[in-house]
């Protein structure tokens, strides 16, 4: 399980990167969807392997229970990563802007928004999990599942704490690193 997990996640990130280089260096956009579109079918596959496994008698394993963390994770932040790396491909290769890194209020922003994505991945990774013990039906096998419920909620908890942190304390602007030698956003 542990393999099939690794190699989803490999193969998102070639799906990433193979439909950026289509898209920008190659210059072939429509290529560029394609291969961009297979990225959240490894998580349609990574879920049935998950469910056959498990139907077909298996004890589920933490393992399992990584397996419904990483699909919704990957349903809730997959946008946004494909999105980051758009837009260093674009700048790159394609001449677009720079990436910008926000700070003070823009960044606790987008911690609250991250707050969000993780409140969905935390509640379709549950879901998964509570399906699943649903579809195998037998409590003892899928038992371990359900220890992945508290440490979505940990996740979660985690994630609020570092948006309220942010907005109470926000992130400055770097300028530089003040008498070091290093060059300053200035200069």
């Amino acid at each position: 399980m542990l393999a099939l997990i690794a190699a989803c996640e490999a193969g998102f990130w070639i799906a990433v990167l193979a439909g950026l280089t289509a898209r920008y260096p190659l210059r072939a956009p429509r290529a560029g969807l394609v291969l961009l579109a297979l990225a959240p079918v490894l998580d349609l596959v990574l879920l049935a392997a998950t469910a056959v496994h498990l139907r077909g008698g298996a004890v589920a394993t933490w393992h399992h229970g990584l397996a419904a963390v990483y699909i919704g994770v990957s349903v809730a932040y997959g946008h946004r990563l494909v999105h980051w790396a758009d837009v260093r491909f674009a700048h790159r290769f394609a001449g677009g802007p720079a990436p910008v890194k926000p700070t003070g209020r823009a960044y606790a922003r987008a911690c609250w928004a991250d707050v969000a994505r993780t409140l969905l991945a935390a509640g379709i990774a549950a879901g998964i999990v509570l399906g699943l013990v649903a579809l195998v039906g037998a409590p003892r096998r899928t038992e371990a599942l359900l220890g992945v419920l508290p440490l979505l909620g940990v996740i979660c908890a985690v994630d609020l704490l570092w948006a309220v942190s942010y907005t109470l304390w926000p992130k400055r602007e770097r300028t530089g690193t003040r008498g070091r030698g290093v060059p300053t956003a200035l200069g």
